[in-house]
């Protein structure tokens, strides 16, 4: 007789529940699925088909939705950071100029929840179909002992593909270029820890069904607004614009960099896009500086173009909210971020 107490489920590794839930995840999953899925049951690797590319480059990237996952915890709101999840990782790859082919998602907890699970793929297949990428596979992990309680973490892997000739890598950027802002939704899925502190989330859950300062609605209902899907938006100007900085943690000053060659500077002026109520109250209640809001935060955008004037001017007539925020100069310091006015 075997002794309950030398099982895997004893251990705290549920097999058996598990193993029911793999026909609802496939099921997920071939929500998602075109022809170019090829088996579309699963098994320890996804397969897609890459066809209609001349000079395919594959274009990759990994991330998580860092600490907003306590706060989605604490109102039981998973839907959301699942569909953070695809989004902020196809914000990325389009940077590179790249079309979202596939996404692969990792779930951990301690103990497994089939309703927060379900909730999570729910976020995640919504997020694929809006980006029009494939779900092909990903991994559910059971790690008692690893997380306490109710923990949990959530990764993603998305590839995409760029004709190579069609890249963006910001080579072309020269000084008079404008800068375009596509406004962010809020703070998105960066900064989180700041947030859990400025408002003392950690000691006083409660405060997230309450409004904060300046705020129109509960703080927790304007935290868990989704980050914000930019491909959709852009993907009909990719030819237009010469580089794209997807701005998460480091925020304007850390991210624009990344877009730009050595000898030049992206100059903004404050004041010339939206504010968000969201951020003024981040500051006001955990008395952060200024320096400090924009090298965490967004602030407000969520994605810059680097565009020449005609390519300016398509976005601005296009995009709907986009808004004309600064232009391209002589770097002169060591900082290719610089802000004047405001």
């Amino acid at each position: 007789m075997v002794n309950p107490s030398g099982t895997y489920e004893a251990a705290g590794v549920a097999l058996d529940a598990m193993d029911e839930l793999k026909d609802r995840i496939k099921a997920f999953a071939a929500l998602t699925h075109g022809p170019e899925v090829l088996d579309g049951g699963g098994g320890f690797a996804g397969l897609f088909a890459l066809a209609g590319f001349r000079e395919p480059v594959l274009v990759a990237s990994v991330d998580g939705v860092g600490t907003k996952l306590k706060i989605a915890a604490q109102l039981g709101h998973f839907e959301g950071v699942g569909q953070d999840l695809v989004t902020l990782n196809v914000n990325d790859i389009l940077t590179k100029g790249a079309r979202p082919l596939f996404f692969l998602d990792y779930m951990s907890f301690s103990a497994l929840d089939e309703h927060r699970l379900e909730m999570l793929m729910r976020g995640i297949v919504w997020g694929c179909r809006e980006a029009g990428c494939a779900l092909i596979g990903g991994e559910t992990a059971q790690l008692p002992g690893v997380y306490a309680d109710a923990d949990f973490d959530l990764a993603g892997f998305v590839v995409g593909v760029a004709e190579r000739g069609q890249l963006l890598d910001g080579s072309r950027i020269v000084p008079g270029d404008r800068l375009v802002g596509i406004p962010s939704s809020g703070v998105h899925t960066n900064g989180f820890s700041l947030v859990r502190q400025a408002f003392g989330l950690d000691d006083d859950p409660a405060a997230l069904f309450r409004p904060g300062p300046g705020l129109n609605r509960n703080l927790g209902d304007e935290l868990m607004v989704r980050h914000r899907a930019y491909y959709p938006l852009l993907a009909p100007y990719l030819g237009q614009v010469k580089a794209l900085s997807h701005i998460t943690g480091g925020g304007l000053p850390g991210k624009m960099p990344a877009a730009l060659p050595d000898g030049v500077a992206a100059e903004f002026r404050l004041g010339s896009w939206p504010a968000l109520p969201i951020f003024d109250a981040i500051r006001q209640a955990g008395k952060v500086s200024d320096a400090e809001m924009y090298r965490v935060f967004n602030m407000g955008l969520g994605m810059v173009a680097v565009c020449d004037g005609a390519g300016a001017e398509a976005l601005l007539g296009g995009v709907a909210d986009a808004v004309d925020v600064g232009r391209i100069v002589e770097r002169s310091g060591d900082a290719q971020t610089v802000f004047r006015g405001g």
